[in-house]
């Protein structure tokens, strides 16, 4: 009679954590609580990430003219500033457009004040200049040195304290995101493998004979790698569902109870979020599963 090895395993598998039902919940129990903190952290990482983006986006870098610079080669410093890769947006600001600007934001658009005052002559006469955002914050010391050796170019004006400040804080996110993972990935390792070491002790002699009349390593390590699989799954998903409703909840609670927040915070919605974790997520817990029931199972499997 020809078995099933795939079959076998299965219901092997599942017969493994019907035996050990209290050490495998708690491995479950653990997962899911290691995972939902992931989920949590991953969603907090990717709210800070996009008001990270969104203030580098606001952050630019403006480049003014030497003197007497006429409009051609004005025109010809913006056709060499497209050339420099980390350039993501250029914007010419005229000397009129700066002053029309300086009045609205000082003086509250009140033109015949600062007629009065200043004349109607415009004082930022030499003030045109090309405003740019970059695609990397990071790499924008190495860009205005760049816009530096741009002919006709008198002075770059750049924010290198808040660009070295969120360079940081990204920085820093990564590290603690890594860090995270790594932790969580060493405990579940930890609660697969005595889970699985429990459920070999238990087989031990009936692992031995099948040894002993052929079974060849893999048959008899199958059902404890779908065991550890059957585990990391369902302690994936389950924190999955947790993560879906307290973050809508929670995010729906904060903009509609703060409205301050609201205007402050516009939080990533569910589908983003998910679209990333998810698939994390299930692959951590499948992984763990897998590699810590096949470390163990070599450790121990030595009959």
């Amino acid at each position: 009679m020809k078995i099933n090895t795939l079959g076998y395993s299965i219901r092997q598998g599942l017969k493994n954590i019907r035996r050990n039902l209290l050490f495998s919940l708690a491995s479950i129990g653990t997962m899911v609580a290691c995972l939902f903190l992931f989920g949590v952290f991953y969603s907090i990482v990717l709210n800070m990430e996009q008001e990270i983006h969104k203030i580098e986006e606001s952050l630019t870098i403006s480049v003014f003219f030497e003197e007497g610079c006429s409009e051609n080669q004005i025109q010809n410093i913006g056709n060499e500033l497209k050339k420099i890769e980390n350039i993501d947006t250029i914007n010419y600001i005229s000397a009129d457009k700066a002053w029309n600007q300086y009045i609205e934001d000082v003086y509250g658009g009140d033109r015949e004040y600062v007629n009065s005052v200043f004349g109607e002559d415009n004082p930022l006469v030499n003030s045109s200049s090309y405003e740019m955002t970059l695609k990397d914050i990071s790499l924008q010391q190495q860009t205005v040195e760049q816009l530096e050796q741009i002919s006709g170019i008198r002075k770059v004006y750049s924010s290198d304290d808040t660009a070295k400040s969120l360079d940081s804080v990204s920085r820093l996110v990564g590290y603690m995101s890594a860090g995270v993972i790594i932790i969580l990935l060493l405990v579940s390792l930890f609660l697969i493998s005595n889970t699985i070491t429990i459920g070999i002790s238990v087989r031990k002699e009936e692992i031995a004979i099948m040894k002993l009349i052929g079974a060849k390593d893999l048959f008899v390590r199958a059902p404890f790698l779908v065991e550890g699989v059957i585990i990391g799954l369902i302690g994936s998903i389950i924190p999955l569902g947790i993560v879906y409703f307290a973050y809508n909840g929670m995010t729906r609670y904060l903009t509609e109870q703060f409205s301050i927040i609201a205007n402050l915070i516009k939080f990533v919605p569910i589908g983003e979020v998910f679209r990333g974790m998810a698939p994390i997520s299930i692959l951590l817990g499948v992984g763990i599963g897998f590699f810590g029931s096949l470390i163990t199972t070599h450790k121990h499997l030595r009959v």
